[in-house]
């Protein structure tokens, strides 16, 4: 008998709302970038948190560029 081992599930900060903005170039569901859409699951673990600790700023600033808030 073997015994399967699964990896634990990949931190994400995906809120299942995915609209790129053309202009911005980011998703305003989550605030990363095509890039980093397309490449999370490649990313290292230290590369996702260093992505995620920058989204609340990305989100401020890209909310102040419209003149709104979340």
């Amino acid at each position: 008998m073997t015994l399967a081992t699964s990896k634990p599930p990949i931190d994400t900060p995906c809120v299942k709302v995915c609209f790129v903005d053309p202009k911005a170039q980011l998703c305003v569901g989550c605030f990363r970038t095509l890039e980093e859409l397309g490449r999370w699951t490649r990313y290292s673990d230290a590369e996702r948190t260093a992505v995620m600790d920058a989204l609340p700023a990305r989100e401020a600033a890209y909310q102040a560029g419209r003149g709104a808030t979340r």
